[in-house]
């Protein structure tokens, strides 16, 4: 059956770095965009960053610019947010997405980050 398990998330102080991972498996991981999203307390589920099948366009939210990296492994089906310079407000569940036109998205189950000193 259709999988996404993220992995990576924790406690960190801020300016510190996690990197998070989602493993993909029971569909053609190549053939759809992914995308990292989030939840903080209380707010709504946004986008955080996207990324192609290919992996040749990425794009970002605006909160998250020159701090986060999303890239892709298709040989090994996984998706992964690298995230530098955090801040508490970074703070939430962050969620991987596969996304494909025509097609039902998958979710993963989610992992929490909380930036904290």
């Amino acid at each position: 059956q259709v999988q996404l398990v993220e992995s990576g998330g924790g406690l960190v102080q801020p300016g510190g770095s996690l990197r998070l991972s989602c493993a993909a498996s029971g569909f053609t991981f190549s053939s759809y965009t992914m995308r990292w999203y989030r939840q903080a307390p209380g707010k709504e589920r946004e986008v955080v960053a996207v990324i192609t099948s290919t992996g040749g366009s990425t794009n970002y939210a605006d909160s998250v610019k020159g701090r986060f990296t999303i890239s892709r492994d298709n040989a090994k089906d996984t998706v992964y947010l690298q995230m530098n310079s955090l801040k508490p407000e970074d703070t939430a569940v962050y969620y991987c997405a596969a996304v494909r036109g025509g097609y039902t998205p998958y979710w993963g189950q989610g992992t929490q980050v909380t930036v904290s000193s």
